[in-house]
């Protein structure tokens, strides 16, 4: 039984760590408090304690390594699901500018193009790539694209894989054009039309797996925005070192605004892309002739 509130706590963490490698310290003791008191009301129980006792006890008869749904619920309540379409807009310019016009003549060969978004949440972010393609790329209609979008969260990928938002995520980063190009009303809500959601392959992945190299083919271009920020310097360093075996020599990556692999990968090197935060694996050898980024940019 956990018998107090800081035992309790402590086990939270624990458990969120374990199975997703976020680290909640001490200050985030009013996110759990206010989290869990939510999930536990929805899940019928009187109490945080109850919730837990609960969660754990199940837990326990699955030794602690199953993934009961109770257990992944208090560890999808914890997770913080922050998105919006063409979220701080500069890695979708710069996608659409400089990083697709520099890959796509080194992949004219093998006409093939891997785009991996991880940590999609809701899936904001792969629909706003798959916008991008459509509306700017039209030749890659005839490539056989791969757009992978992951997540931890079965609840957020249930939600990604309908494409259905409010008229407030909506709000946040579409114009009035892409709404009315790419969505149709339904009710009160906004639902991605069938040809933009066929471009996504939605799994999910959990960056600390060992494996994630398996999961995934070899790729040209990762979205990984906003999500090192809840790692500790080691799981951060693990996560980019399973990101450098999947992306191709000459691949790009994204971070989001605050982040960077300084001190933590120095196999990686930021490209000066405006204002993205975009990087390239040092001493990469193009497999074909091409502009080099600094023409792109003049």
């Amino acid at each position: 039984m956990l018998s107090d509130r800081a035992t309790s706590f402590e086990f939270v963490r624990t458990l969120v760590r374990k199975r997703s490698g976020i680290v909640l310290g001490a200050e985030k003791d009013y996110l759990i408090q206010a989290r869990l008191t939510t999930l536990s009301r929805k899940e019928g129980f009187d109490s945080i304690t109850e919730l837990l006792d609960q969660t754990k006890a199940l837990l326990d008869q699955l030794d602690e390594d199953g993934h009961h749904g109770l257990g992944e619920k208090v560890v999808d309540a914890l997770t913080t699901n922050e998105t919006s379409f063409f979220r701080d807009q500069h890695p979708f310019e710069c996608l659409r500018n400089h990083v697709l016009p520099d890959l796509l003549p080194r992949r004219a060969a093998e006409r093939s193009l891997k785009i991996w978004s991880a940590a999609c949440s809701t899936g904001q972010e792969p629909y706003s790539v798959a916008m991008v393609l459509q509306e700017h790329f039209p030749e890659l209609r005839d490539w056989p694209v791969q757009l992978i979008a992951s997540d931890l969260s079965t609840k957020c990928l249930e939600r990604a894989r309908q494409g259905r938002y409010s008229q407030m995520e909506v709000s946040r980063g579409l114009p009035a054009p892409r709404l009315a190009k790419f969505f149709s009303r339904r009710g009160l809500d906004w639902v991605v039309h069938d040809e933009l959601r066929r471009m996504i392959d939605f799994r999910q992945i959990n960056l600390q797996d060992q494996d994630l190299d398996l999961a995934l083919p070899q790729l040209d271009v990762v979205f990984l925005r906003n999500v090192l920020i809840y790692f500790d310097k080691e799981t951060s360093q693990q996560i980019l070192g399973r990101i450098r075996r999947v992306l191709r020599p000459d691949g790009y990556l994204f971070l989001g605004g605050a982040e960077t692999t300084l001190f933590l990968d120095d196999a990686f090197e930021r490209v000066p892309l405006n204002q993205a935060s975009c990087y390239r694996l040092k001493h990469h050898s193009p497999t074909t002739p091409t502009r080099s980024i600094h023409d792109a940019l003049s």
